[in-house]
């Protein structure tokens, strides 16, 4: 029998059978805390100091103090991956208000939890080419970006999962929200690209868009291409109409997207742009310089 993966929480580590919060933390009751998804490619924490970083960032603007340091927490990753023998894998990285009673006042919550789960998950990285994937245009749109801040990485995902059953109920893979303007959002778990005519855009902050570790690293690697990526508002009418249209995320990576609401892009595969980016990307998350490593002595600096 195989052993069983072992889940970090609040500096204890147990069984994932018996990994447990209180009924009263606020993160279960009412989605008050932030959280990170990270991946691991051959023993590198991908990105890790970029993650840490934004899930600090997130804390601080839901005044949710965090009980470990910077270093404490990227170490607590790096744990939890050696505590499971983890090489290739997702981690997700967690840290809730905490119990407290059930109202919605966050003063009663005296101490956060913080829980750290990794799981094996090989790449589909590789040097022939992404998934292609089928859309649609969800009814479900993303909140105002005056109403919450859509660069917390919060655990209130109630948008995405009703697009997510929209898509489900379509028979399709996944749903492009719109925001409340009508221009394109993102996808239920993803940032998109569409290309046109060689040309790459991609949705600014305007459009309430999480701003992706891994977009941003797409967008860094078509500069060093030599190709620019204009962030801007994008209509539907130009994602149906792309030549090439793909989705990017941590844990998706890189998809092609094949139709957007039954309309075909381009011939229905993968274009040569998302073909070459799919190609180059695979290169890039193998780079010592990208990640932490998790079995080499490193410091790691955040």
């Amino acid at each position: 029998m195989d052993k069983e993966l072992l889940v970090y929480i609040d500096g204890d580590f147990v069984e994932k059978s018996k990994a447990v919060v209180s009924v009263f933390d606020h993160g279960l009751l009412y989605g008050d805390g932030v959280f990170e998804g990270i991946r691991v490619y051959g023993g590198s924490v991908f990105r890790l100091v970029e993650h840490i970083e934004r899930l600090y960032d997130s804390a601080k603007s839901i005044h949710l103090k965090v009980p470990l340091t910077k270093h404490e927490m990227s170490e607590a990753v790096l744990e939890t991956l050696r505590k499971n023998h983890l090489k290739d894998a997702y981690v997700r990285l967690v840290v809730s208000r905490g119990p407290g009673d059930l109202g919605v006042d966050p003063a009663l919550c005296k101490d956060p939890t913080i829980f750290i789960i990794a799981e094996p998950m090989t790449t589909v990285l590789g040097p022939r080419e992404p998934r292609v994937v089928k859309v649609i245009l969800a009814s479900t749109r993303r909140d105002p970006v005056d109403a919450a801040s859509h660069e917390i990485k919060s655990l209130n995902y109630l948008n995405s999962i009703l697009a997510k059953i929209e898509a489900n109920n379509a028979g399709v893979d996944d749903a492009i929200l719109l925001d409340h303007r009508g221009f394109v959002s993102e996808a239920t778990v993803s940032n998109i690209f569409i290309v046109k005519e060689t040309k790459i855009a991609t949705p600014s902050s305007s459009a309430g868009i999480l701003h992706g570790i891994t977009r941003g690293r797409i967008i860094r690697l078509c500069s060093d291409l030599g190709m620019d990526v204009d962030q801007r508002d994008v209509t539907p009418f130009e994602l149906v109409t792309a030549d090439e249209v793909f989705l990017v995320g941590t844990k998706s990576e890189i998809l092609s997207v094949g139709t957007v609401a039954g309309t075909k892009i381009g011939n229905g595969g993968v274009g040569p742009l998302t073909k070459r980016l799919y190609q180059e990307f695979s290169k890039v998350v193998q780079r010592p310089e990208e990640g932490t490593s998790v079995y080499e002595a490193e410091s790691v600096s955040v």
